[in-house]
């Protein structure tokens, strides 16, 4: 099972055809689902039914405690020695939990910049600049309430705000004041249809439609707007703007991770798939030209990668580098989809600041417990 896009579908389809022509009897069959149905539905659930899933990392938690999935530590130490050393940034351990490698990356992303490079030339470095594009009309980002919250993390962490580090609250009540401003005003100053966009839909607008916005500051990255022939107005992306200064740090790593189910049938084969896919030679040879985004440092640091997709890794290195991996116990998920309504009825003004962050610190509390 794995998320209906050409980024998470047609690189699962492609690398299994060809593991199976050179291992004559295995073939592995992809299913999907939209992105907000992945997420929704529980893992514990698709475990029973695939023997092998794209999932998310901030669902470790949840599986740890649960025991669907099979843990991928201690199997072959020294592929997964250097997967652990070639990682892009945090995505390796970001699948890590009470001490178990529950997935491998083999995807990563996190909001960085994108822009018309027919309608822009340089990429903001400083959310002032970005304020100024936006009182020019041309800027939009994703506000849906999934998009809002990681904005607002990603915000907050951009500013040393620390996010979740206490029993407590979410978010220092000064901060989230801070952080909830920044957010109004840009959100103020762009199109309303933000607030119903995921960064998809934001792309798509900018990508396709000959007067969309010229600029995005944050948005999860989507090399395949940035490679020839994808939508008619290529798109190119750059490092994420900073807010105060002109560093990129924070924003809210994403990505997939392969992973076996604890009853498949057919563990050996799951698991020998499983660690090729995630390898520095598939990542940057055909999962990355079948329209992957991956998490291997061989890629991102391969020439003919980033020749074909305008240097998207290169330009947003520096991002995911420095990204910030969200809360991973048990029941954060609850938390998220909480918050992220939360932030979204603060954007479309039906909640001010002081009972916006109340809302979320009491979602917090209640999903901690």
């Amino acid at each position: 099972m794995t998320w209906d896009h050409s980024r998470g579908f047609d690189p699962m389809v492609a690398t299994s055809l060809d593991y199976a022509r050179r291992h004559p009897g295995v073939s592995i069959t992809w299913e999907k689902r939209s992105l907000q149905a992945f997420a929704d539905r529980p893992i514990a659930e698709m475990a029973e039914t695939y023997d092998l899933m794209v999932i998310d990392h901030p669902h470790v938690g949840e599986v740890a405690q649960q025991g669907n999935l099979l843990p991928l530590d201690g199997l072959r130490d020294d592929e997964m020695a250097r997967l652990a050393a070639c990682s892009v940034g945090l995505s390796h351990p970001s699948y890590q939990f009470a001490g178990r490698q529950w997935a491998l990356a083999i995807d990563t992303a996190t909001p960085v910049a994108c822009l018309r490079p027919d309608r822009l030339r340089q990429a903001p470095a400083l959310w002032r600049e970005v304020l100024d594009l936006a009182r020019k009309d041309e800027v939009a980002f994703a506000l849906v309430p999934i998009n809002a919250l990681m904005t607002f993390f990603g915000i907050a962490r951009n500013l040393d705000y620390p996010v979740a580090e206490t029993d407590d609250d979410l978010l220092d009540r000064e901060h989230a004041g801070h952080v909830l401003e920044l957010l109004a005003e840009i959100a103020g100053l762009m199109d309303k249809r933000c607030l119903s966009l995921d960064p998809i839909g934001i792309y798509e607008w900018m990508g396709r439609d000959a007067d969309g916005p010229s600029y995005s500051p944050f948005g999860y990255g989507y090399t395949n707007y940035s490679r020839d022939g994808f939508c008619p107005h290529l798109l190119v992306f750059h490092d994420a703007p900073g807010i105060s200064q002109a560093t990129p740090k924070g924003t809210v790593l994403g990505g997939t991770g392969i992973a076996v189910s604890a009853f498949s049938k057919h563990k050996d084969i799951a698991v020998d798939y499983a660690f090729w896919i995630a390898g520095g030679d598939c990542q940057r040879g055909l999962f990355t030209s079948s329209g992957g985004q991956p998490a291997h440092a061989a890629a991102w640091d391969d020439d003919v990668c980033n020749n074909t997709t305008s240097d998207f890794f290169r330009n947003t290195r520096r991002t995911l580098e420095t990204a910030w991996v969200r809360p991973r116990y048990h029941g954060y998920m609850k938390l998220q989809d909480r918050a992220g309504d939360i932030v979204h009825a603060f954007l479309r003004r039906e909640a001010d600041s002081a009972a916006t962050i109340a809302s979320l610190n009491t979602a917090y509390r209640e999903c901690r417990s």
